[in-house]
């Protein structure tokens, strides 16, 4: 089972592969809704398994998107994913979520993923072509985005005023799960492609919340 909840997208998909064998899929579900990734992602994994006729129990692998993204919707996944994990005794992979876009492309020649990182600012990575990622995410203003490379994925939607031609065909917008797995599986049948990370969130900053300092001494005027 694969799922993603980085981005304004709750995505689930549930595929069986057996090792020589392509992979089939047996269910999926899509929703975007940047507010209600706790809501939304549940009862998505129930309905993907229903649709699929399968229990928790038949599944024996998890891949989880790990972001970069905003600090609340990426750990629902995370945290489900571990949870998932731990009580089915299954492994759980983690999967850049820049990388599950730059995949889902299929683009052979030099890109530049980004997505929406709020600040006005994106998170983003340079790729040589879909499955070979060039350096690590990083986050800042869409405006510091290499020149001469097309740009795709929300961020280049949101601020194709500032990309230009750059950002003309910006397709995949957000992450599918669907392609989660595939990328996934291609990595564990040992077939190159971007590394599998562990289950840790790639927040790449701070949260906005920050633990209160010690208190300040009061004394008479």
């Amino acid at each position: 089972m694969a799922f993603d909840t980085a981005t304004a997208a709750v995505t689930v998909a549930l595929y069986e592969w057996n090792p020589g064998e392509g992979l089939r899929r047996r269910g999926a579900a899509e929703a975007v809704d940047r507010r209600r990734h706790t809501e939304l992602l549940t009862p998505s994994v129930a309905g993907v398994l229903a649709e699929a006729g399968a229990a928790p129990g038949d599944l024996n692998a998890i891949a989880v998107g790990v972001g970069p993204g905003p600090y609340t919707g990426l750990r629902v996944g995370i945290v489900t994913a571990l949870a998932m994990g731990e009580a089915l005794k299954v492994p759980v992979h983690g999967v850049c979520t820049l990388d599950v876009i730059a995949w889902d492309s299929r683009r052979e020649t030099p890109f530049v993923v980004a997505t929406d990182a709020r600040r006005r600012e994106v998170y983003w990575a340079r790729y040589g072509s879909y499955g070979q990622r060039i350096g690590e995410p990083m986050v800042g203003p869409a405006a510091g985005l290499p020149e001469g490379v097309p740009v795709i994925g929300e961020g280049a939607e949101l601020y194709a005023e500032v990309l230009g031609d750059r950002a003309a065909e910006p397709a995949p917008l957000l992450p599918s799960a669907a392609a989660l797995a595939e990328l996934a599986v291609t990595r564990l049948s040992g077939r190159p492609g971007p590394a599998l990370l562990p289950p840790e969130p790639l927040y790449l900053r701070r949260p906005d919340a920050k633990e209160p300092g010690p208190r300040k001494k009061v004394t008479p005027a």
